[in-house]
This record gives structure tokens, C-alpha cells and sequence, in this order.
């Protein structure tokens, strides 16, 4: 089973910068897919961004357009997720999540999860 470690989360001022980290074990990402969610405390996870397997499509939820870049290294079996001019509603628990090929705008389209990492926006 494919197994997906997020990292690169923490504490950062308003207005501030982050890049996640989605790196895979066991299983190239080449034919995967790969999504970033996230889930703040008290509400639904949500979709952030998606970048196709051939890294030739990317979708962003309307929150983050304009401040977040999905891109991926299929050399270092990494995707990643840079963030910036982070707003405080940006803190959440984001998880990385991988199917095959194509993105979906369902998350039970997704079979691989990681663990997620901590995202905090305050001053």
C-alpha cells in the first residue's frame, strides 16, 4: 500500500510563508494523483489543491488561489504544497491523499492518506 508522509507544517505570523512536503515510501508517485486537504478544528476537511500524475494539471480551491502553488519532483517522489501570504482561517491539519492518475473532486476517490501536519496562522 502506497504510504504518504506529510511534512514542512508549523507555526507561522499572518501574511507568512510554508512549503509542504508529500513524499511516498515504498511505491514511485509517477501514476498517482495527488491532493492536499485540510481540516481545521471543528470543521469538514476540504480540498485545497490537486496535481494530475503527469504534473500537467493542477485545481485549487477558490480560498487559496493566488497564494498556493501545487507542484511536484516525481525524481524525489515529492509533491508539494507552497503556501503563501498565509491568513490565520488558513490553520488546519493538511493531509496529502493519492489515486491513480487523475484528480477528483471527491475525497473517497482517494485510497492513500498521509498522517497530516500541522498548520498554524497567528500572531
Amino acid at each position: 500500500q502506497l504510504q504518504l508522509v506529510e511534512s514542512g507544517g508549523g507555526l507561522v505570523q499572518p501574511g507568512g510563508s510554508l512549503r509542504l512536503s508529500c513524499a511516498a515510501s515504498r511505491f514511485t508517485l509517477d501514476d498517482y494523483a495527488i491532493g492536499w486537504f485540510r481540516q481545521a478544528p471543528g470543521k469538514e476537511r476540504e480540498g485545497v489543491s490537486c496535481i494530475r500524475s503527469s504534473g500537467t494539471s493542477t485545481n485549487y480551491a477558490d480560498s487559496v488561489k493566488g497564494r498556493f502553488t501545487i507542484s511536484r519532483d516525481n525524481a524525489k517522489n515529492t509533491v508539494y504544497l507552497q503556501m503563501n501570504l498565509l491568513k490565520p482561517e488558513d490553520t488546519a491539519v493538511y493531509y496529502c491523499a493519492a489515486r491513480d492518475y487523475y484528480c477528483s473532486p471527491r475525497m473517497t476517490d482517494f485510497g492513500s492518506w498521509g498522517q497530516g501536519t500541522q498548520v498554524t496562522v497567528s500572531s
